[in-house]
């Protein structure tokens, strides 16, 4: 089976965005705008959630369905993967903050 990597996914959906294909699912997403998106974010993650109390087959493909969905808000918000993993990065190494989750960016 071949296998994907994230930034050949994130890459994907920002060479649909520059360069619409009309047919193609992921300018339909582009073209309805960010509410769309969103709107798609939302049920995916609940697809996830219902997956993972099911099976793990159905617990890895929605993860696979968000994923992609994560990777159209990125490219619509102008979003990198290298802003995501230095985000990441900066969180190394820190005790979780979970308790102060008002003041998340204190």
């Amino acid at each position: 089976m071949m296998q994907q990597s994230i930034e050949a996914l994130y890459e994907q959906a920002l060479n649909r965005k520059n360069k619409p294909e009309e047919s193609s699912y992921t300018n339909y997403l582009y073209t309805k705008g960010l509410d769309k998106i969103l709107k798609k974010i939302g049920e995916e993650s609940t697809e996830v959630i219902l997956g993972a109390k099911n099976t793990n087959d159905e617990l890895i493909y929605e993860t696979a369905d968000l994923l992609f969905h994560l990777m159209v808000l990125l490219v619509e918000k102008d979003v990198s993967l290298d802003d995501i993993k230095d985000e990441l990065g900066s969180r190394e190494g820190q005790e979780s903050r979970l308790h102060e989750r008002k003041d998340w960016r204190v």
